[in-house]
């Protein structure tokens, strides 16, 4: 019997392109470059199953062509909202993620944006790659520290729970979160979590706003010019979950005259592109999406897609399907 054929766009881990190339007929992305409409809407055609990643647009016109042949996208991911799960389901397209395996990583860099941005690590660094630093001084480069601040979680899923527990065990942090449910009183004890039943509550009073929420409609410019005025002139935002919660020129802006102190950022409105304001910001802490870029979690990504795949085409439910 012929192998399912199997499109991945972009390049994995070896180890995790080598699983797949034993168990499926695959081809592979080698100069990987994110593919363009055409090259979509032609892998859909062409293959039995797709393996994406958030570069890949895959829009209801794209999943809804007549003669497609796709019958599983296994993203490489956890986010989904580059995928259009309505027209997927319509089309009879099974959807699948990897969720949980990038829970660590993820907690991990959120905590390193915060640390960065409150301590200037970035500008510090970048002052003496520049040869403009002349020596020690006692005022020079004064930041703040994090511990026992007020740390607000917006969005309280599996990877904030984790900066939450990091940052109260490494730190002393006091944790406030708010989030459309409110998460189970056991949670709460064992974090010691104080549910906000506002965003704008929790603007006003965190010392650190990080951000955990899904992207897409309902949380576009969810930090905009009105948000980042109720918040702390000494306050950091940090956002390790889709570009677009964050209205870039407002964050510039607020950056710009003070209004908070910092910001740590791992993901953007447009990416690869980063709003040219930001990156005139020595209190801006840019990183080039790296939330889940450890060896150790890009290749549990890899073999949770593979995992879906193979449960998929042996005829079993895909342990991740999201439609």
């Amino acid at each position: 019997m012929a192998l399912p054929r199997l499109l991945i766009t972009r390049r994995l881990p070896t180890t995790v392109e080598q699983h797949l190339d034993a168990h499926f007929d695959t081809t592979f992305n080698p100069d990987d470059t994110p593919l363009d409409r055409d090259q979509l809407a032609q892998a859909m055609r062409d293959y039995d199953a797709l393996c994406p990643t958030i570069t890949d647009r895959l829009d209801a016109d794209i999943l809804g062509i007549a003669d497609a042949r796709v019958r599983i996208i296994a993203n490489f991911g956890a986010g989904v909202d580059h995928v259009d799960l309505a027209a997927a389901r319509g089309a009879g397209i099974v959807v699948t993620n990897t969720p949980d395996v990038l829970t660590d990583a993820t907690a991990e860099l959120a905590i390193l944006l915060m640390l960065s941005a409150a301590r200037r690590a970035g500008e510090g660094e970048r002052v003496l790659r520049a040869g403009e630093w002349s020596g020690w001084t006692p005022t020079n480069l004064i930041g703040q520290s994090i511990v026992g601040k007020t740390l607000g979680l917006v969005g309280f899923g599996r990877i904030a729970q984790m900066t939450a527990e990091r940052a109260r065990a490494g730190f002393g942090m006091k944790i406030a979160y708010f989030s459309r449910r409110r998460i189970s009183a056991e949670i709460e004890a064992k974090l010691d979590a104080r549910y906000v039943p506002s965003l704008e509550a929790l603007a006003t009073e965190a010392d650190i706003l990080s951000l955990h929420t899904p992207g897409g409609a309902e949380t576009h410019h969810m930090i905009d010019a009105a948000l980042l005025a109720r918040m702390k002139p000494g306050a950091i935002l940090v956002n390790t979950a889709r570009g677009t919660v964050v209205d870039e020129a407002a964050l510039a802006e607020a950056l710009a005259t003070g209004r908070i102190a910092a910001a740590g950022l791992d993901v953007y409105e447009k990416e690869p592109q980063v709003h040219p304001a930001l990156l005139e910001r020595d209190n801006a802490v840019l990183l080039p999406h790296l939330g889940s870029a450890t060896i150790e979690t890009r290749v549990a990504m890899g073999m949770r897609a593979a995992a879906n795949l193979e449960s998929f085409f042996d005829g079993r439910e895909p342990r991740d399907r999201v439609a």
